[in-house]
């Protein structure tokens, strides 16, 4: 991320207080951090499992508006009371098991490979994090590039879905395009599809969903991608989002010639 040009400005480690990071002080705690440093925008947890909990309710007790959480394997019923706590403090939290964010060419907050993502006009939101960073690769090789790209997270419970992250993009004049990744498990995407079938105003949007070969009540790398008493598969997706205008890509390489043949029309 120092590398990339964000601005660290520091640390926090129980224990480790005063030491140095690749030039960043670390601190025992975040109030130790901010009052020595002053505004802190985004906070962005690696912190183990176990402990994870406690990190994020630490930086949103303290200000912190913008919390990142990378962080697999959080209990779930502490990833739902840390979401709805944050939600009432009116705090945005990325993640849990995210691979973060990421605004090309400006700053990163997160462990994607930066060099995928070339600055752009098309703004992903993925539940995968290994496949977004294909995803910006073939829309940074097609010449369209990245606005921004958002991991919403792998987990059954997530700060933010689809529908908050489309709003943003909304909002969001370099966004031309939308690139939704989803993959089987949960019903993200055809909360989303009934969302955008009715809205008046709307940017183009265009999925892939992973997971077409999964074989059924297995789950398939994240705890979100279960299919479970027939609800989330592969086709229910399909159907949802072409149901509501949103063409589907069979593979990740067609979605640059998607988006294209959108944009000639």
């Amino acid at each position: 991320m120092l590398e990339y040009g964000t601005r660290i400005v520091a640390g926090v480690t129980p224990g480790k207080g005063g030491s140095q990071v690749h030039g960043v002080r670390v601190y025992d705690t975040v109030r130790e951090a901010i009052s020595d440093v002053g505004q802190v925008d985004a906070s962005v947890v690696f912190v183990p499992a176990k402990n994870a909990y406690d990190a994020v309710l630490e930086s949103i007790e303290n200000g912190v508006r913008l919390v990142v959480v990378i962080t697999e394997g959080i209990p779930l019923h502490e990833e739902l009371r840390m979401v709805n706590y944050a939600k009432l403090r009116g705090v945005v939290v990325v993640g849990p098991n995210t691979p973060g964010l990421i605004v090309p060419g400006e700053t990163k907050l997160g462990i994607m490979p930066a060099n995928y993502y070339k600055p752009g006009v098309v703004g992903v939101m993925s539940r995968s994090g290994t496949l977004s960073y294909e995803v910006a690769w073939q829309l940074s090789r097609s010449g369209l590039g990245v606005s921004v790209a958002i991991g919403i997270g792998g987990d059954p419970v997530t700060g933010l879905d689809f529908v908050e992250v489309y709003d943003m993009f909304l909002k969001d004049p370099r966004t031309k395009y939308v690139v939704l990744v989803g993959e089987i498990g949960g019903d993200y995407e055809e909360r989303f599809a009934k969302y955008y079938a009715g809205l008046s105003e709307k940017k183009p949007v265009v999925a892939y969903i992973a997971g077409r070969t999964a074989p059924r009540e297995k789950r398939m790398g994240h705890a979100g991608a279960i299919i479970s008493m027939g609800l989330g598969d592969y086709e229910s997706k399909i159907k949802a989002l072409q149901e509501s205008g949103i063409p589907v890509a069979r593979r990740v390489s067609e979605i640059p010639t998607v988006i294209q043949s959108i944009a000639g029309k």
